[in-house]
């Protein structure tokens, strides 16, 4: 009990001290929740949202997972994104990766982490997708540039979710983003995914695959799929003609 009692102090401390800077601080957070975006992270402990980008509390709303990974069978992250999408009318949903992710790494050299290595399969999937390029690149590259990899094929997901797509259908603005951090230096760095629209996705997908094909291994590397390659999955619908995940 004596770890949680130092946090339980910190946690009284941190209160007060926000408080005495900003008296209003916390009847402000409690007046409303009205954050612009949606951030999709890893859980690794050194990549905190809000401290990232120099935000208070309640700017963003956070889904986090091992790998910042979106599965079209998780109801967890669908969820988190039917909700900042349809109730909280978030503009932003960001995929954000970190170079050195230890789940990225863990499928990139084959180690066996336990019951995790379930879910690890959707980033063995990435790079079984782009074995072509990681093999062009040289091996004290191929972590980071599967973690961009990872984040990019993330983006797609996110962006033929049929929530996204119901969005973009009734013209709700919702823009999709895809990052990177660095622990090195704590900058973000983005992939060149910004999808506004279906109609954008397949040719930023390319762009993006491609210019992280010229940073890993200069114009020698074999370049990644064409557009015309990307598996895009048209809406889901059910018998009652609806859509659905």
């Amino acid at each position: 009990m004596g770890r949680l009692k130092e946090l339980l102090d910190s946690n009284r401390q941190w209160a007060q001290r926000m408080s005495r800077e900003d008296p209003t601080f916390f009847s402000s957070l409690v007046a409303q929740q009205a954050p612009r975006y949606l951030w999709i992270g890893c859980s690794d402990s050194r990549v905190p949202s809000t401290q990232i980008v120099d935000l208070p509390p309640g700017e963003i709303f956070v889904h986090r997972n091992v790998a910042n990974v979106v599965v079209h069978a998780d109801l967890n992250c669908l969820a988190a994104i039917q909700y900042a999408v349809d109730v909280l009318k978030v503009e932003h949903i960001i995929v954000v990766g970190h170079y050195g992710c230890g789940g990225v790494q863990a499928t990139l050299n084959g180690l066996r982490v336990g019951l995790a290595d379930n879910w690890l399969r959707h980033v063995g999937d990435v790079m079984a997708k782009h074995d072509t390029l990681l093999d062009a690149t040289v091996q004290e590259r191929r972590l980071d540039v599967l973690c961009e990899l990872n984040v990019i094929e993330q983006v797609v997901n996110v962006c033929q979710t049929t929530i996204v797509r119901d969005a973009w259908d009734r013209q709700q603005p919702v823009c999709v983003h895809g990052w990177i951090y660095a622990l090195t230096d704590g900058c973000v760095r983005e992939l060149g995914m910004e999808i506004d629209s279906f109609d954008r996705l397949a040719e930023s997908y390319q762009s993006a695959l491609q210019a992280i094909g010229q940073r890993a291994a200069g114009e020698n590397v074999c370049l990644p799929p064409k557009a015309d390659e990307i598996v895009l999955t048209p809406p889901a619908t059910s018998c009652c003609g609806g859509r659905h995940d």
